[in-house]
């Protein structure tokens, strides 16, 4: 496993990290086996939220959470564990968002799922709206100001919010997002419009999630063909599947397919490996339900692309304006 530098911070983190919003995992026992097999595997990083489960995320709220603090225990200083806020965790009007009433709230919960007195990194899941975001920006600097979190990020924010906060937090002495977290493959490059500008200059570590489009570039959809009977298309989208391989997502499959067949490896490490190419990447989010999928995904990292195969993969592919799922 490759560590790098998580951005400007000297913080060091594997180039793979662990997701565990798991869209296809039921089993709560499996999911812990997963998360020590990738520690094991020399993972150091495990992404996580609030409003994560392997079960019906509406209905459980925080269970990914709890599975990960049995997973770690007796392993807590030895990985990087995120967690997010923002999302919906009740039905009453202060159940959402980036309030100071719901952060505060929020992280003491997310601690205690965890059982643990601290994160490596706390980020807001999206850009709230309706709160001043100086209201955030300060209770995020609370947060770390009491050690319960020790860096702070944002997720799915444009360029220009990322750069809005940051001033924010540089005019009120305030500790200042780290960390970014957005959507980025081969079928989904926004990022490459604005984000990557605001990172490089201001040196942010990148986490990259969904690398493999919602599971589109793991190698078990091909162009041309139904989605394979009970994955996640086939189960929840097979209308939109059909719209993306008629398009965009059809051409990007052929071209890895072919490229993974030149160099050996599958289509997901080909996937993987062409994300984590671009320096703005620190670490890229898979997304596996399986201890399967992981081990595959593990083999996106220590190579890299030919100059060549990547510009055809660049070449294939082409901004697609809205997140896949």
């Amino acid at each position: 496993m490759d560590y790098i530098n998580f951005g400007k911070a000297g913080l060091k983190v594997s180039r793979l990290a662990l997701g565990l919003g798991l869209r296809g995992q039921a089993d709560a026992a499996a999911a812990q086996r997963m998360i020590e097999h990738a520690i094991e595997s020399g993972i150091n990083i495990i992404d996580c939220a609030n409003v994560y489960s392997p079960m019906d995320i509406h209905a459980n709220f925080g269970q990914s959470e709890t599975i990960l603090g049995k997973a770690i225990k007796g392993k807590r200083d030895d990985v990087v564990i995120t967690s997010k806020v923002a999302g919906r965790v009740g039905p009453g009007p202060n159940d959402v968002g980036l309030s100071r009433t719901h952060i505060m709230r929020e992280i003491d919960r997310t601690l205690t799922r965890l059982g643990t007195d601290y994160l490596d990194v706390y980020l807001v899941h999206v850009f709230d709206e309706s709160t001043p975001l100086e209201e955030t920006v300060r209770a995020l600097d609370d947060v770390v100001r009491a050690s319960k979190a020790r860096y702070i990020g944002c997720c799915n924010y444009a360029g220009w919010q990322v750069v809005q906060a940051l001033w924010i937090a540089d005019h009120r002495n305030a500790a200042p997002y780290s960390v970014v977290q957005n959507q980025y493959s081969l079928l989904q490059r926004m990022p490459e419009q604005d984000l990557f500008g605001a990172i490089r200059s201001q040196g942010l570590g990148m986490m990259a999630y969904s690398p493999l489009a919602v599971g589109l570039l793991s190698g078990i959809y091909r162009p041309q063909t139904p989605p394979p009977a009970g994955t996640l298309w086939g189960k929840r989208d097979p209308e939109r599947y059909n719209a993306l391989m008629a398009g965009t997502a059809g051409r990007v499959l052929d071209t890895l397919f072919d490229v993974a067949k030149e160099v050996g490896k599958t289509p997901a490490q080909v996937a993987l490996a062409w994300v984590l190419d671009h320096p703005e990447v620190t670490v890229a989010i898979t997304g596996g339900d399986t201890v399967e999928h992981l081990n595959d995904n593990l083999g996106g990292v220590g190579w890299k692309l030919d100059p060549e195969l990547r510009q055809r993969l660049d070449d294939a592919s082409n901004v697609v304006q809205s997140p896949l799922w």
